[in-house]
């Protein structure tokens, strides 16, 4: 594809060679001639001068320097160069295509509704019940426990679960090993110190254009429901407890752990190993940074940090001062031999 074609599509603006032919993409230390990469943090600006991709999506402003020998490299101006990169992808790569059908392997109860054009592919069990929308994917070891209720072009990798009852919306992708709807965490503590397991009644819902990523589990609810909201993105090995509620377009990734009735507010991230404690609150737009744990409620657009969490800043004072611990306790032993040394004298 030329650049300048590559550029119309994109909505860039280009600096270079408009006839310039890129065939692929890669990350700028392994792009080769021919491929297009991208800059979208500051860190690798020293392989602008280094890099020997044809072309590289960039931000206004920023200037490019070569190495000399090096070819000029053109630039594709754009005012998010991590988004006209992943437009770009689509350009040059596309996935497996699904031909519309059932494989003679899976089992399909008589009382299930598939909608048009759906692939059910091998092994895959739809149980009694079950509505699957249009133009639905299921892979391959599939299974859709009975009531379950899922819309238009669903996407089910290998060995994804949803279970009885859950309500799963359109353009939803479920990666490998998904469970939605799984028990919760439900016990009452008996007399004699054992655990009665309570009955997990309540369903999990996926809205729209909701992305569950490898082997995570979004917990039903022992009453009421399990939600995650529209655009929500939900990286690998993250557990949803029973009963939470993740608003539209947060992004919680991997090993994220959520305990039962945890809100989590709009557009919030919560970065890996974040924990929360249950029955809380995590305003919109909050951003909550690695391993740290939650305790309580955290304000909307608030940066926390740490374990208990505190503000961000608030955090990275406390950080420094550990750092200086060892400092302060030689001081501390030197003032109190010095102070030893004053007594001796006055005694």
């Amino acid at each position: 594809m030329k650049l300048s074609d590559l550029a119309e599509k994109l909505s860039c603006r280009l600096e270079g060679d408009a006839s310039a032919e890129v065939t692929g993409i890669a990350g700028m230390d392994h792009a080769n001639s021919g491929q297009i990469t991208f800059l979208a943090n500051r860190r690798y600006f020293p392989l602008l001068r280094t890099t020997r991709a044809t072309a590289i999506f960039v931000e206004e402003g920023i200037r490019i320097e070569r190495e000399p020998g090096l070819p000029p490299l053109a630039a594709l101006r754009s005012n998010n160069p991590y988004l006209a990169f992943a437009r770009s992808i689509e350009l040059f790569y596309q996935p497996p295509g699904y031909a519309p059908g059932i494989h003679p392997t899976a089992v399909i109860a008589n009382s299930a509704q598939i909608g048009a054009a759906a692939h059910i592919g091998p092994y895959c069990f739809v149980d009694e019940d079950v509505t699957v929308g249009d133009h639905a994917v299921l892979h391959s070891f599939v299974t859709i426990y009975c009531g379950a209720k899922i819309g238009d072009h669903f996407f089910a990798h290998a060995h994804a679960v949803v279970r009885e009852h859950c309500r799963v919306g359109n353009r939803v992708i479920l990666q490998n090993g998904v469970v939605i709807g799984g028990d919760g965490l439900g016990f009452a503590k008996q007399k004699d110190g054992s655990w009665y397991k309570m009955t997990q009644s309540g369903p999990a819902v996926l809205e729209d254009d909701v992305e569950i990523q490898a082997n995570s589990c979004i917990d039903r609810a022992t009453v009421g429901e399990t939600r995650i909201g529209r655009g929500a993105k939900i990286d690998d090995l993250v557990l949803i407890g029973h009963a939470s509620q993740v608003g539209a377009n947060a992004m919680l990734c991997g090993q994220v752990g959520l305990a039962g009735s945890t809100r989590v507010g709009e557009g919030c991230i919560l970065a890996g190993q974040v924990g929360t404690a249950g029955h809380l609150t995590i305003g919109n737009g909050a951003v909550i940074t690695a391993k740290s744990g939650i305790p309580n409620d955290v304000p909307p657009a608030g940066l926390y940090s740490g374990y208990p969490a505190v503000e961000n800043r608030q955090w990275l004072k406390t950080h420094a001062a550990l750092n200086r611990l060892p400092d302060l306790q030689r001081k501390v032993r030197e003032l109190e031999e010095q102070i030893e040394k004053l007594k001796s004298r006055w005694a």
